[in-house]
């Protein structure tokens, strides 16, 4: 038996954005259902139509499920709301995904040598989500 942790990340009206940025950078692709699709479109708030229900993402390299969700909400990336774990066995591609993340975004942490090997980063995306690197 095995269990796997699948973040669930809501983006507050952005999520259809943060999709096609998530591509850009990771590859994969990803299946949405709007609102106005669902099975329960009349039950929701008006004008909620074209916001994203729910979404899954699956790269080569990472698995997550988004939303909008039902409240809009402002996003504070200094607050951040999850950080996500990545750890590569290539420390170029490591690198890479840092820097796109991290385009229009906030670097926390350079990339630099891990006290426990290997070396590590952090950074928060444009969407407010941080994410910590290690790399070898």
């Amino acid at each position: 038996m095995s269990t796997q942790l699948v973040p669930y990340i809501f983006f507050y009206g952005r999520c259809a954005e943060a999709l096609e940025f998530y591509k850009s950078v990771f590859g994969g692709s990803y299946e949405a259902m709007r609102v106005a699709d669902s099975p329960v479109a009349s039950e929701m708030p008006p004008g909620s139509g074209n916001s994203v229900m729910h979404a899954s993402f699956k790269g080569d390299e990472i698995t997550f499920m988004c939303s909008d969700g039902r409240e809009v909400k402002t996003v504070d990336p200094d607050a951040g709301n999850i950080s996500l774990a990545l750890s590569f066995d290539d420390a170029a591609h490591g690198e890479n995904v840092f820097n796109a993340l991290g385009a229009g975004g906030k670097i926390g942490m350079p990339i630099d040598n891990a006290f426990w090997g290997g070396r590590f980063g952090m950074v928060t995306d444009k969407f407010g989500t941080e994410w910590m690197l290690t790399l070898p």
